[in-house]
């Protein structure tokens, strides 16, 4: 029985032995360098794969905006993310009525002292329509403009007699004594316009589809 024991002991003894001499041999110090730089290169290509997604995202699908003005009370307020559809407007059609988001026309920053390099209004005019307006109401092709959307009025600033050009966008905001829009800087062209708001992501309380 003592023999047997000494035995045991002896045999873990050597297996003790070979693995400790295992992990101190030089090869496997180069397979655990190996297994780290693995590592570190599957990180470095993950992080670089992410980044070259959220630039597609960003360019081709989505983007997010933070909302700098009052000029889209009540609809959005200060404060609020919104994100933008690129696709929508890629792909599809602008509507009347639509939250959209567009290149700042090169008059903005002298007609409204603003350096703002995108703007968020809400298309009010298409190719072709025929605007104007008397007091607080807005008339396309002769017909008064029902806003189904919320807000704000008096309407301040009139808008005159505008044929909106082909390939053309009247903007305007909701907040229509508070907004420097196309009755100030002109109509907006198709090219210029980057996407459709269709959801409010902040505050969290308030998030929304529009």
């Amino acid at each position: 029985m003592h023999q047997s024991v000494t035995a045991r002991r002896s045999s873990q003894y050597c297996a003790e032995v070979f693995f400790r001499l295992w992990r101190h041999s030089p090869d496997s110090r180069t397979g655990e360098r190996k297994g780290r730089h693995r590592s570190i290169l599957e990180w470095v290509l993950f992080a670089v794969a992410a980044v070259v997604a959220s630039l597609l995202i960003r360019t081709f699908l989505f983007q997010t905006y933070y909302i700098p003005s009052s000029s889209m009370n009540p609809t959005l307020l200060i404060g609020d993310r919104i994100v933008v559809n690129k696709l929508s407007v890629a792909f599809g059609t602008i509507n009347r009525g639509d939250v959209v988001v567009f290149k700042a026309p090169p008059n903005v920053s002298r007609d409204c002292s603003d350096s703002v390099t995108d703007l968020v209004k809400r298309v009010i005019g298409l190719p072709g329509d025929r605007l104007t307006s008397r007091g607080n109401t807005i008339y396309v092709n002769g017909a008064p403009l029902i806003e189904r959307w919320p807000h704000f009025e008096p309407l301040v600033t009139a808008i005159g007699h505008v044929t909106v050009p082909s390939g053309q966008y009247f903007m305007m905001g909701d907040n229509h004594g508070y907004s420097c829009d196309s009755r100030t800087w002109g109509t907006v062209p198709r090219s210029d316009v980057i996407g459709k708001v269709f959801v409010r992501v902040w505050p969290f309380l308030r998030i929304s589809f529009l």
